[in-house]
């Protein structure tokens, strides 16, 4: 008869009962290193975990997600406006997180499916240097002139929740023909972020951008930009995050996005990457020269409605001539 020593029998049933290990979280996100930097912090500092970070755009990060259903690797996801999201909602699930106190209802995602982490405002940045003669444009549909052609650059809308953002709120605020024509002139990069950096190194006159990407380079002390608030009216867009279905990393993702909600991760957001928090309890002008919400014209667009009909406003886009690809 086979018996097995008393030690190692105690062994195994310890093994079978001890729980597995708590894993570390991983945040999915198109933000840039200094925004994601100042959560991995926060996260640490509070939480005591790891946040591991991959990056890129929104709309490859998404698909990514739903890539990895069967098996999610990912746990947070931060990066995307309601009407990209809106899209993908099967690959998420609710979670009410106890910062929603703080937030203003008419940001918060139906069921808290998604929670607002921050509020951008898109924005012409315009190089002074780069104008050959023309205005500086005080509205967009100054960008209707064909001396802009190739001289304008926009996030590709396919894969940016920014460029889809500026695209269908164009789309809506403009009559036909000067949509059609705005959109002629335009050069479109597939990089989010190089849409500033070209137009900071003079690449290109006028940069399609959220509020946040075009401050950082006006902050940095480049006096020949500047950042124009349409006055026909400008599109706001609540970027959230979401807790991924089956994250591998259970509580501790939810941690993650408490910590990311948190006020002193959203002040921190605004000093070092000028995002405008979702919270109604942070005096944004206290921290950074951004103007007070109340003093831009905005035009309301309806995002349940981008996102609903995004495949086939994908689908016009791309019949759409344009200036060009960005090289």
């Amino acid at each position: 008869m086979n018996i097995k020593p008393i030690h190692i029998v105690a062994a195994l049933t310890l093994g079978l009962a001890a729980p597995a290990l708590a894993q570390e979280p991983v945040l999915y996100t198109s933000n840039p290193v200094q925004a994601y930097e100042a959560v991995q912090a926060n996260v640490k500092a509070e939480t005591g975990l790891n946040l591991d970070v991959i990056t890129g755009g929104s709309g490859v990060l998404l698909r990514r997600i739903e890539a990895e259903t069967s098996a999610p690797q990912g746990d947070v996801f931060w990066s995307s406006s309601t009407n990209t999201l809106g899209a993908f909602e099967q690959l998420f699930e609710a979670y009410a997180s106890p910062t929603l106190e703080a937030m203003p209802d008419d940001l918060r995602y139906p069921g808290d499916l998604f929670l607002p982490a921050n509020v951008h405002v898109a924005t012409m940045l315009v190089n002074t240097d780069q104008l050959d003669g023309q205005e500086v444009p005080v509205n967009w549909a100054d960008l209707a002139d064909p001396a802009w052609s190739g001289r304008i650059i926009l996030p590709d809308p396919v894969n940016s929740s920014t460029g889809y953002t500026i695209v269908w709120g164009l789309s809506k605020l403009l009559d036909e023909a000067t949509y059609k024509a705005v959109v002629a002139n335009l050069v479109i990069s597939g990089s989010s972020s190089a849409v500033p950096r070209g137009v900071a190194m003079g690449e290109y006159a006028v940069g399609l951008t959220f509020e946040t990407n075009s401050y950082s380079y006006v902050d940095g002390g480049q006096t020949e930009l500047r950042i124009v608030y349409p006055a026909e009216g400008t599109f706001i867009s609540p970027e959230y995050a979401g807790l991924i279905k089956d994250a591998p990393a259970g509580e501790n993702a939810k941690k993650a996005i408490d910590t990311l909600l948190s006020k002193e991760t959203q002040i921190e957001l605004l000093k070092v990457a000028f995002r405008r928090p979702s919270r109604t309890d942070i005096n944004v002008s206290d921290h950074v020269g951004l103007p007070d919400i109340g003093n831009i014209k905005v035009f309301a667009v309806d995002e349940a409605e981008a996102a609903e009909q995004r495949d086939a406003a994908l689908a016009a886009w791309a019949e759409l001539p344009k200036a060009g690809d960005a090289k």
